[in-house]
């Protein structure tokens, strides 16, 4: 509750928290937006690989170009100003960067460039959460190694259902379910590039005027982020996946605690402490009222008659049983609130999260009916669809896992609704991100 006057006093100090960011997208140039605003961080380098698209976008929040024309980190330094460049491994390893900020949206490139800032010996704060669902235990253990901090990016959902979940049980109380809010109707889950603005309710001609990304956005309705978000907070926080993947019941907020307690109890979830994301659409398709679409949630429990006597007497609202009870943001900020994990890492020395086991993963499903020598094409795309499972389940199919599906050649068909498998793909044995995670599924089976 006193990261804004540690901040202060880091500022009035003249000694801020220095910061190397790599990608200079979306959800970076959110983040990027607010560090004028921020008393106390510096942000010393921007590396992104297309730096003229960084620089329009640096232009479109308002940065005036004096403060990104640096010609070195030293020079940065010395400036106050920022120094922009496409070479990351010299952000990374450069000595006078505090924390890397991964914002490239690519799982593998991220794997790498994430170890390459831990054995640099710096703290990371990770936006990529595809990254994390890829081989986000093994990314925090290397950190703990080298006793640097590896954190998942506040502002974006999986932070902050970790961030409720912390709150519930650091106040004493059980943890039901925790997860996010959604956009859904089972039909999405083959939605394409083609189809996802008509799902979303927007024409072509409002996607192209507003540069709108259709694979990113498809990525979202498809269910691929939702199940890639679930993982983290599973790998998190301890809270289990369900063995069938997500099952998005549809329900206002207030329906949620009852919605979100055991299906012995009346509601939906296989067993408590586990993950699950709510429709804000009904079965038939009609916006849900006082919906959590772009929000999150955890449920909890008064385990006694004195706690349930408790949430009567200050009006919480609970399930029909007075047993279980919610506590929710409706919305996230996304790239805005970044500051918040900078800040509790280079401060405090915390995460906003971080895997701590591999409990939950991210199989990569086919859409339609794939042929052998089609070419993947990841997140959002034409082929696959993301699926949430627990870990144990998909190493048992050898489950090619959603974060590595882009690029690879199959070498054998795969039907509808069916996972990729590693051995229905070519793939390089040798990348750094495939390395690293089958190390990490090794670990685990061993």
């Amino acid at each position: 509750m006193n990261l804004f006057s540690k901040l202060q006093q880091r500022a009035a100090q003249k000694n801020p928290i220095r910061v190397g960011l790599i990608g200079a997208g979306k959800f970076a140039s959110m983040y990027l937006a607010q560090v004028p605003k921020t008393l106390g961080v510096h942000v010393v380098a921007i590396a992104d690989i297309n730096p003229s698209n960084a620089i329009k976008n640096l232009e479109r929040i308002g940065w005036d170009e004096n403060r990104y024309r640096a010609s070195s980190i030293a020079d940065a330094l010395k400036s106050g100003s920022t120094w922009l460049t496409d070479n990351w491994e010299q952000v990374v390893s450069a000595g006078e960067v505090d924390i890397v900020i991964e914002a490239t949206g690519n799982p593998p490139a991220a794997v790498e460039h994430i170890l390459a800032a831990i054995d640099h010996g710096k703290h990371v704060v990770n936006v990529t959460v595809e990254a994390d669902a890829l081989c986000g235990p093994a990314l925090a253990t290397a950190a703990h190694r080298k006793n640097v901090i590896y954190s998942l990016a506040y502002g974006d959902q999986p932070a902050l259902i970790c961030d409720l979940v912390d709150w519930a049980r650091a106040s004493g109380f059980n943890v039901v379910a925790a997860g996010r809010g959604h956009k859904w109707l089972p039909h999405f889950a083959q939605s394409t590039p083609e189809t996802v603005w008509g799902y979303y309710g927007l024409t072509q001609e409002q996607a192209d005027r507003g540069g709108l990304n259709p694979k990113m956005f498809n990525s979202f309705l498809d269910g691929s982020k939702p199940a890639i978000e679930s993982t983290a907070v599973c790998n998190a926080t301890g809270l289990t996946a369900p063995v069938d993947g997500l099952s998005y019941p549809s329900g206002s907020i207030d329906e949620i605690p009852n919605l979100m307690r055991p299906k012995n109890e009346g509601g939906v979830l296989q067993s408590a402490g586990q993950v699950e994301v709510i429709s804000s659409l009904s079965g038939d398709g009609v916006p849900v009222p006082y919906d959590i679409r772009f929000g999150v949630w955890v449920v909890f429990e008064g385990d006694t008659d004195y706690i349930k006597h408790c949430f009567e007497e200050y009006g919480v609202k609970t399930d029909d049983s007075g047993r279980y009870a919610c506590l929710y943001k409706r919305w996230h900020l996304i790239g805005l609130e970044v500051g918040i994990s900078v800040a509790s890492v280079g401060l405090r020395g915390e995460s906003t999260g971080s895997p701590n086991a591999f409990r939950a993963d991210v199989l990569a499903v086919a859409k339609r009916n794939l042929k052998v020598g089609e070419v993947l094409d990841g997140e959002g795309g034409y082929t696959v669809v993301g699926k949430l499972a627990p870990a144990e389940k998909s190493l048992k199919l050898g489950a090619l896992p959603l974060g590595l599906a882009h690029g690879l050649k199959l070498k054998s068909d795969v039907a509808e609704g069916q996972p990729v498998t590693w051995n229905d793909v070519e793939y390089d044995a040798h990348s750094i991100a495939i390395k690293t995670r089958l190390a990490m599924e090794s670990e685990y089976l061993s």
